[in-house]
């Protein structure tokens, strides 16, 4: 089994700053794609970013000039930095994380229980 811990969500005031992060532990051989994904009020759950092992990234594209994702493989963890908040970007964010628990197991997908970020003055 793998777990997703989330951290850093909270309260911020438009144009103010914040940083997400993200753990994986149990039992893992390899994280393919480890990111982000969010929840607004009244709406499905969406793409922010993820990023592959070797650094590859896939953006909400909206998003990218404000935030940024950065991983560490030796680690585990994924980090999303959130920059010049809207309003908008109010949501329950999601680390998310597709794992192989061993060389023979396909790939399976992980979410963690989500955080909540909400920004307003």
């Amino acid at each position: 089994q793998v777990q997703l811990l989330e951290s850093g969500g909270g309260l911020a005031r438009p144009g103010g700053s914040l940083r997400l992060s993200c753990a994986a532990s149990g039992t893992i051989y390899t994280i393919y794609t480890m990111g982000w994904y969010r929840q607004p009020p009244g709406k499905e759950r969406e793409l922010v970013a993820v990023i592959t092992s070797v650094g590859t990234t896939n953006w909400k594209e909206s998003l990218r000039d404000r935030f940024t994702i950065s991983r560490d493989n030796a680690k585990n963890t994924v980090d999303l930095q959130m920059n010049r908040l809207k309003p908008e970007d109010t949501a329950v964010y999601y680390c998310g994380a597709y794992v192989a628990e061993t060389p023979h197991n396909d790939a399976s997908h992980y979410w963690g229980q989500g955080t909540q970020v909400t920004v307003s003055s």
